[in-house]
């Protein structure tokens, strides 16, 4: 079956009904999990130990469509089982040809889709994103900033196209905006500059953020979701160690409260259960021979 190319081919299909309009990142991700519940499909294939811990409390978050953080030490398989999120999504899923944000072609939320559709009509051209595509991930350091992760003012963009800094069109949008209807994921979340962290919150609750100073009202659909080790604080360095290492250790934050309280289920990974399951899970994360 040929593809849909056009706004007007699209809306002759079943992504244009109003289920599928409305449709949240979030419902999509509980009602592809309810189908491999219902007919008994594995879930998260590879990660052993876990069965009747940590994927009991995934699949309690996802069904209720919750952002979360994954609490555990190094090599517990947190970001393992983030980027397996993805098979949890569509196939694929139309989006505006050339948006930088995967704009939804029913419903337009950067000023560039707004302005396409209108001039354009149902001629506007579609293309399709694979949902591997839909998966933004970063490693949180403390050199990462708001213009990484949320955008900045492009005074190239602005000089080019006449636009004057405050217009929207002149955004170089970030890591998050450019995971629109898709998982962004953050790795070790306290490393996170604590402004960031308000940033992160305010998108969270309220959907806008402001760059420069200037407003910018972005109604992302994204699920987010975090690893983090449980606490940083509490493994204190060696007598011996240098001061180097000392001063990177109390560089390191730890979540801000209003962003802490955000997340409702806060899954904290752990050992296997069983020598068996802890052999398994050896042998799947140890060098070939």
């Amino acid at each position: 079956m040929t593809k849909p190319t056009t706004l007007g081919e699209l809306k002759q299909t079943e992504w244009a009904s109003p289920a599928r309009i409305h449709r949240t990142v979030k419902d999509e991700l509980r009602e592809n999990l309810i189908c491999l519940l219902e007919n008994g499909s594995p879930l998260f294939p590879g990660i052993v130990g876990y069965e009747d811990s940590v994927i009991p409390q995934l699949v309690n978050a996802v069904l209720s469509r919750h952002n979360f953080i994954l609490l555990g030490l190094r090599g517990q398989a947190k970001s393992r089982i983030l980027r397996q999120l993805v098979t949890l999504l569509d196939e694929e899923i139309p989006i505006l040809a050339g948006s930088e944000v995967n704009d939804n072609p029913f419903a337009p939320i950067s000023k560039y889709g707004r302005e396409r559709v209108t001039e354009q009509g149902a001629d506007t051209p579609i293309a399709w994103l694979p949902r591997e595509s839909r998966f933004v991930e970063k490693l949180a350091t403390p050199d990462v900033t708001i213009a990484d992760i949320i955008g900045d003012v492009d005074p190239i963009k602005a000089a080019r196209g006449g636009h004057l800094l405050s217009d929207e069109l002149t955004m170089h949008f970030g890591l998050l905006p450019r995971a629109n209807r898709g998982i962004f994921a953050i790795n070790e979340l306290p490393d996170l500059a604590g402004k960031i962290q308000v940033g992160l919150f305010n998108i969270m609750q309220e959907g806008d953020v402001q760059v420069k100073g200037y407003p910018v009202r972005l109604n992302l659909d994204v699920a987010l979701v975090f690893t983090a080790r449980p606490t940083p604080r509490t493994i204190q360095p060696a007598a011996r160690s240098s001061r180097r290492s000392r001063t990177a250790s109390a560089r390191r934050s730890s979540p801000i409260t209003p962003t802490r309280s955000s997340w409702a289920p806060r899954s904290r990974a752990r050992k296997p259960g069983s020598s068996a399951a802890g052999d398994r899970s050896s042998c799947r994360t140890s060098w070939p021979s």
